[in-house]
Formats: structure tokens, C-alpha cells, sequence
């Protein structure tokens, strides 16, 4: 179940970057960046580097993290970062970890999920990646005792 959280946090993180402020005049490749200048950069810009993660990057394999998000990433400790980073990381990230987990373990102990055939795949950026039509899901009950 990590694997596939991991994975989709990796495709569809909670943020679509982390804002920053530049402290001092900085080079970044050709670009120079001035002291005080805002940026944004996004989050989809490294988890969907085929440098970083392969030339199957936009495909969704759980697999990946299947030895830890360490070796997923080559050991870039900046390369998956769907809560942030460092000191300014989320602190609500374990709690959001638990708790999905939990969430989907009662789910999936009592119903199976199927997309809906009428489901297109459009994820939009509004604060956060969000499906643009909803997500059309076929829930049926394992067992018929509910």
C-alpha cells in the first residue's frame, strides 16, 4: 500500500509546488536568478524527470518504491517531494500517510473499486492536482451481507 501511495504522490501530489524566495543572486544553469526574486518551482517538473526516474516516468508502477523511496530516486533526497522538504516539510505528512492507509484498508476490505468506463483521465492544477470531471468509480460490495 505505500508503494502505490508513494506512487501516486509522485503522479498527483497534495501541492503543485513550494514557493520560495531567492536569498542571494544564484546561477541555475544559463539563468540567473536575482536576490528577492519569487519563484514557484513545480513539483511535476522532478517527479516526472525521466533523468530522475526513468524513460517510463509517466507510467504508474508502485513498483519503483518497491526498495524505498531512497533507492527510487537515486539516493536524490530532492527528487520526491509531494510534502515538502527538510525543516519546511509538511507536518501533517505522517498523520495524512495513517490515515489514508487506514482509510483505504477499511474500504477495500468491504468493496471493490472499478473505474467507471465513461472516466476520462483530466487532471487540472487548482491549488492542487484534481480530477477536472470528478472521478466516475464503480463500487460494489465483496460480500452481500451489508
Amino acid at each position: 500500500m505505500t508503494m502505490i501511495i508513494n506512487e501516486t504522490l509522485r503522479l498527483y501530489g497534495p501541492s503543485n509546488g513550494l514557493a520560495r524566495t531567492v536569498a542571494r543572486e544564484v546561477q541555475l544553469g544559463k539563468l540567473v536568478l536575482p536576490a528577492k526574486l519569487d519563484i514557484l518551482p513545480l513539483n511535476i517538473g522532478l517527479h516526472r524527470d525521466p533523468h530522475l526516474w526513468g524513460d517510463n516516468v509517466h507510467l504508474f508502477k508502485p513498483e519503483r518504491f518497491a526498495d524505498g523511496i531512497a533507492k527510487a530516486t537515486n539516493y536524490t533526497a530532492a527528487a520526491f517531494l509531494p510534502f515538502g522538504l527538510g525543516p519546511r516539510s509538511c507536518v501533517g505528512m505522517t498523520f495524512a500517510s495513517i490515515e489514508t492507509k487506514i482509510a483505504l484498508s477499511m474500504i477495500l476490505q468491504r468493496y471493490t473499486i472499478t473505474l467507471s468506463p465513461a472516466y476520462v483521465h483530466s487532471p487540472i492544477l487548482i491549488l492542487t492536482v484534481r480530477p477536472q470531471h470528478g472521478i466516475q468509480v464503480i463500487i460494489e460490495p465483496l460480500h452481500n451481507n451489508f
